[in-house]
């Protein structure tokens, strides 16, 4: 992968990293490349194009159009919608390509460029670094009739809370739901479609002013909806980040249900529904043992992959599997859809607690979490992490200390120079006495 695209995208500080100039000749690569591909063969392309309503995503939708429009690509505008509506949006439409304006969980002054081809899939690394290598090429220019033309997308809103509604496998009625949007994407769809689909909603962080994503509200800030929840005396409550990709929940007495519990939720509804396909679940290798030690008492199989709902995505697709995230909430459900969606996980949770008229608490009781502590070592050479003997063998003699009751885990991050150590122990002094003792080493070994 090159420099400029990360695991989930291209981000950045909006006017810093991620310029109009950027986002523009990005679009133009990503026409050319698609192109040549023969993405467009046949036909007049054309693309699905959306934002999470930060106010830099106005001045960067407008470049990307541009550079769309410029290379000959009609574009649907489809204005602030969650990420998973622009990937369904872009396999409804039958679009050539989708692109995101979103830096998801990140605070506002930054930004980021997400392209879906055509189904609306993530693009392959390498489609992404042959992007990435025709930036500011020379190119000639279409003229004439073969510009593209830009229109509003007015219906993509209801479009895809029909496609949600469809999904619902238990109506609602008699739930009572807190939402928080994070003042983000799906500060206008989520609420709306919890009550389409019968429950009664209350709602926060849904008063996106293009300055306010994700300050204090959402996935990331979970203070806000535990109060709320309590004393609105609900059920539930949901949480989403800037771009509604993802969904965290509370229960009715405050307690967090983080994405593996809501994993291991929905792996049993499904299951029991027949559609849990080969009885697996695929989450990363961040999940917690507590999740797999559930899984593996009730017969479901949990294949791990590296950091990253595309790797998760990748796995499913590759294995037939049809549930797959991350501890983050990060939930993927390939028979709706072809990303993360949280709006789409909160619904499915929800549902489940209605069919069954059980708590939430009660639900994600079918699995224990371990302390669980993850220190950030910066500062070193992340990529020796793996072949550095000394680090190695303290790994090694964690792993055995613990043994089958807890778990050690170091991994370099993709995005800053610092190294990941994780660990899993029965009690939290202990999980946090190996993970410094780690980090320290780490830190002694492989420091800049």
């Amino acid at each position: 992968m090159g420099q400029l695209f990360g695991t989930d995208g291209v981000r950045g500080l909006a006017n810093g990293k991620i310029t109009a100039e950027l986002a523009l000749d990005l679009s133009v690569a990503a026409a050319h490349v698609l192109g040549e591909k023969g993405e467009f063969a046949g036909h007049r392309p054309f693309a699905v194009v959306g934002t999470d309503g930060r106010a830099s995503g106005e001045f960067l939708t407008a470049a990307v159009i541009a550079g769309l429009a410029s290379a000959g690509v009609d574009v649907w505008d489809a204005g602030m919608l969650p990420t998973p509506a622009i990937a369904f949006l872009t396999a409804d439409l039958g679009a050539d390509l989708g692109v995101m304006l979103s830096a998801s969980h990140n605070a506002m002054p930054d930004n980021g460029i997400k392209f879906l081809a055509r189904g609306g899939h993530k693009l392959d690394d390498a489609v992404e670094d042959a992007i990435e290598a025709r930036v500011g090429e020379p190119w000639t220019r279409p003229t004439g009739a073969d510009v593209g033309r830009v229109r509003r997308l007015t219906d993509g809103s209801s479009r895809y809370i029909q496609h949600l509604l469809s999904a619902l496998p238990h109506r609602l009625e008699g739930l009572h739901v807190v939402i928080d949007a994070a003042h983000g994407a799906a500060s206008a769809v989520s609420p709306l479609v919890f009550r389409e689909g019968g429950a009664y909603v209350t709602v926060i962080g849904a008063s996106p002013t293009g300055l306010n994503i994700n300050d204090g509200y959402g996935s990331t800030h979970l203070e806000r909806l535990q109060r709320k929840v309590i004393e609105e005396q609900a059920h539930l409550g949901i949480a989403h980040d800037g771009d509604a990709d993802r969904c965290l929940a509370v229960d009715a007495r405050g307690e967090v249900v983080d994405g593996d519990q809501i994993m291991s939720i929905l792996a049993l509804a499904m299951r029991e529904r027949g559609e849990l396909a080969q009885d697996t679940l695929v989450a990363t290798v961040m999940s917690n043992l507590g999740m797999l030690q559930a899984m593996a008492r009730e017969g479901v199989t949990v294949r791990q992959t590296s950091v990253g709902d595309r790797y998760v995505l990748e796995d499913m697709k590759a294995g037939g599997y049809s549930l797959g995230g991350e501890q983050s909430g990060h939930v993927i459900m390939l028979g709706h859809g072809t990303t993360g969606d949280g709006v789409l996980t909160g619904l499915m949770l929800a549902s489940r607690v209605a069919q069954t008229g059980r708590s939430l608490a009660d639900l994600a009781s079918v699995m224990v979490r371990l302390p669980q502590i993850l220190v950030n070592v910066k500062g070193v050479d992340k990529d020796a992490v793996d072949s550095d003997a000394v680090v190695q063998a303290a790994v090694a003699r964690a792993a055995e200390a613990l043994g089958g009751s807890g778990r050690v885990l170091l991994r370099k991050s993709g995005t800053e120079p610092l190294v990941r150590v994780m660990v899993e122990a029965p009690d939290q002094e202990q999980a946090d006495a190996v993970a410094h003792e780690l980090a320290d080493v780490v830190r002694a070994q492989l420091s800049l």
